[in-house]
């Protein structure tokens, strides 16, 4: 047997839990660092930025074992270095694919 819920207890459960996936949310909301406020002629531009969008697979792994490796450089000059990453991004996410480790099937020539 079923029991009916009663429409006053979805709405309750319906905003728990909305609530709580918006705490959750939130908690991973990333900070400014002041350190990355100023940037300088040593900081991060486009090419790296292609550069760690592409190894991001890799550093992810690492820096689940080392609390010194980042998969993001703070010290960046902006937008630049972001543009540069999210390119990265989907050369390594093309290049994965094109080497077999993305799912799905081949087109056969």
């Amino acid at each position: 047997m079923s029991r009916a819920v009663s429409p006053a207890r979805r709405r309750v459960v319906l905003v728990a839990v909305a609530v709580v996936t918006a705490f959750a949310l939130s908690s991973c909301a990333a900070q400014a660092d002041p350190a990355a406020q100023a940037p300088g002629p040593d900081a991060a531009g486009f090419w790296l930025g292609v550069w760690q969008g592409i190894i991001v697979p890799v550093a992810w792994v690492v820096s689940l074992f080392n609390q010194k490796v980042g998969i993001y450089e703070v010290h960046n000059n902006g937008g630049w270095y972001d543009f540069g990453f999210v390119i990265g991004i989907g050369l390594g996410a093309g290049i994965g694919r094109g080497l077999g480790w993305a799912g799905g099937k081949r087109r056969s020539s």
